[in-house]
């Protein structure tokens, strides 16, 4: 009798614990990732994706950019953007709510500019929209989410034009490199007025220039690049959706870049929604920003925003 009641204890025991890991043994199971996915090989170089595949797919792709202030060290051992944590709960959102998630490496500073690495993001785009089929996803209608220096690469993806070039040999280049719905994080939107120390560093270095010095001339060498490699000066009214999330206290990437950023948008026309995090720093593992729920409200946006909206003109 003792052992009877021993292997029903047991196995209760076994049961419940089934129970309580069956919501992630059902997710491990049924999601799936494709790793290291050459994406472009850019003189020798490959520029990698790893490709989250949902169990049950909606339809709709998402770019993410991690944040790494467009540096990387220059070393054959340096960390893959793309195994960044940084976005991990939205990536799991996503996920869970039917989004194929397409997470990136690019090249970085100091070794090569942003003139560089925009081209390398812009691929990226191209390339998943030249295979959408593959992955059972619209081509003309694609998310971007990104922090920091991934923030403003997907700003960039939503403001720069991004025509493909109909006349090109190599197929993926003929597609459009432009977003249709934008998710930044604490994003740099005009890089001449980052002045904190460490931003300042980092654009200077993602530059590859000094940053104009104060009364500068607007056609200085400096002033020029620096506008050339904002997202704030390619806005125009044809421009997706955007959702904007920074923290008052970031010491990095001060709030008021996504502030500028809003002013550009909203005087285009172009749907916006900045959200304040008060006391928040810089990146969402730093204090703060477990006061709100970040990653529910990216996904608001998209499937709002994406899902539900229109596909804009530069799908097409």
């Amino acid at each position: 009798m003792l052992r009877a009641r021993t292997h029903l204890t047991t196995a209760a025991l076994y049961g419940l614990l089934i129970l309580l890991l069956a919501p992630s043994a059902v997710f491990a199971a049924q999601s799936a990732v494709d790793t290291n996915v050459p994406f472009g090989t850019y003189s020798g170089l490959a520029l990698l994706m790893d490709i989250y595949k949902p169990a049950t797919p909606n339809g709709f792709g998402i770019l993410v950019i991690n944040g790494s202030g467009w540096y990387r060290d220059v070393s054959y051992d340096a960390p893959l953007l793309k195994q960044s944590e940084e976005f991990r709960p939205a990536t799991q959102k996503l996920l869970a709510a039917g989004y194929t998630v397409f997470v990136i490496t690019h090249r970085a500073s100091p070794r090569f500019h942003i003139a560089d690495i925009v081209p390398d993001v812009q691929r990226a785009t191209r390339f998943i929209r030249a295979n959408a089929s593959r992955w059972g996803i619209r081509a003309d209608r694609l998310g971007a989410l990104g922090g920091s220096s991934g923030g403003h690469l997907v700003s960039m993806l939503g403001t720069l034009d991004g025509k493909g070039d109909p006349d090109a040999t190599d197929p993926v280049e003929r597609e459009s490199a432009k977003v249709q719905c934008v998710v930044a994080f604490y994003p740099a939107t005009d890089l001449a007025k980052i002045d904190t120390p460490s931003g300042s560093v980092a654009v200077s270095l993602a530059t590859g220039i000094r940053p104009p010095a104060p009364g500068a001339s607007a056609s200085s060498a400096a002033s020029r690049q620096y506008r050339e490699s904002s997202p704030v000066t390619y806005v125009t009214p044809d421009d997706p959706p955007f959702l904007l999330l920074h923290g008052d206290a970031d010491k990095t990437v001060p709030f008021q870049q996504s502030e500028i950023m809003e002013a550009a948008l909203k005087k285009a026309g172009v749907a916006v929604k900045l959200i304040r995090v008060p006391g928040a720093g810089h990146g969402t593992a730093s204090p703060g920003w477990n006061a709100i729920d970040w990653p529910a409200l990216a996904l608001d946006w998209f499937e709002t925003r994406l899902r539900e909206g229109t596909p804009s003109a530069g799908a097409r």
